[in-house]
């Protein structure tokens, strides 16, 4: 099976094997190629309305790469979820055919409430015993942030999408290099009032552990664990206190780009929105009252890849 998500900053390609039908519940998929790119195909949708040629361009040449890591792979399904700036766009059309031609088949552009239960499902096999339910999962992207609670064997409980994300706040707000008082001010004051919407339209306050998906949230654990470099495998289910994010976030926020770059464990396409994501992980473990947050690096991609089966 081969599953594509292509969200506001990132595309991700998962070609794996599922497990058969004698396998377990807890039988986990084999894992063929995990690839991540940077296209930022968001680039300006919050203030034009519009996707931008040139990251519809850079989307595309990634797109082909991977649909040619697809046909050697012989994956029978492709599944393709494009979430928050293909869903805001007004040519989105472009997009769409675009990607028809490149990858054989349409992109779905899933709902909020799709795309959160989607990440719930990927985040939630396998997590360790010290990880209590019932979850809040947050899938912090580039235009959105997906708030999820429910258990394994319950499900989904609630779900809602609400427009913050670590492009969109950075874009809207963050205009410094690194941003000023100011500005960090105005984005918090965003991102908790959106923050306390969710939390009202879902019970997350109610939730035993908060697990925390993407790459706002691996990078915020990967520089609180001081790690020499991005190391999935230590990053996956990494346990991390509030006082730990709050000092990582006010270390990023502080910082030039240049700086963030020179950070081990720091992707460079998302050096210059990683501020922006801290502070939404941030805001939401203040506003949830969450002690600590549990990283996971399975999430929509696993669940669009599950959705399969």
């Amino acid at each position: 099976m081969a599953a594509i998500d292509c969200g506001t900053n990132s595309i991700r390609l998962l070609v794996a094997d599922l497990p058969g039908p004698d396998a377990g519940p807890d039988a986990p998929l084999v894992e063929l190629v995990r690839r991540l790119e940077i296209v930022r195909l968001g680039q300006g949708v919050d203030r034009t309305g519009r996707l931008a040629p040139e990251a519809i361009e850079r989307t595309r040449v990634v797109l082909a790469s991977y649909a040619a890591d697809i046909e050697k792979l012989g994956a029978e399904r492709v599944r393709m979820c494009a979430t928050s700036a293909s869903r805001d766009a007004s040519n989105a059309g472009d997009f769409r055919a675009m990607v028809e031609q490149t990858l054989g088949v349409a992109p779905e552009v899933v709902t909020g409430d799709e795309e959160a239960r989607l990440s719930f499902t990927g985040a939630v096999r396998g997590l360790p015993a010290d990880a209590q339910p019932p979850y809040l999962v947050v899938d912090i992207g580039g235009g959105s942030t997906e708030f999820v609670v429910g258990t394994r064997e319950g499900g989904v409980r609630a779900a809602i999408s609400v427009d913050v994300g670590c492009v969109r706040m950075t874009e809207r707000h963050l205009h410094g290099d690194p941003p000023g008082l100011d500005q960090i001010a105005a984005a918090q004051a965003d991102i908790a009032a959106a923050v306390d919407r969710a939390l009202a339209a879902v019970p997350g306050r109610e939730a035993a552990t908060l697990v925390g998906l993407a790459g706002s949230v691996t990078t915020v654990v990967a520089v609180a664990e001081g790690l020499p470099g991005y190391d999935p495998e230590r990053i996956h289910h990494a346990r991390v206190s509030y006082d730990e994010v709050a000092r990582v976030t006010a270390d990023l926020l502080g910082k030039s780009r240049e700086q963030r770059l020179a950070i081990p464990a720091m992707h460079p396409g998302r050096a210059d929105v990683i501020g922006a994501g801290a502070l939404v992980l941030r805001v939401i473990m203040e506003r949830a009252g969450m002690p600590s947050v549990v990283a996971s690096e399975h999430d929509i991609l696993d669940g669009i890849a599950w959705s399969l089966a």
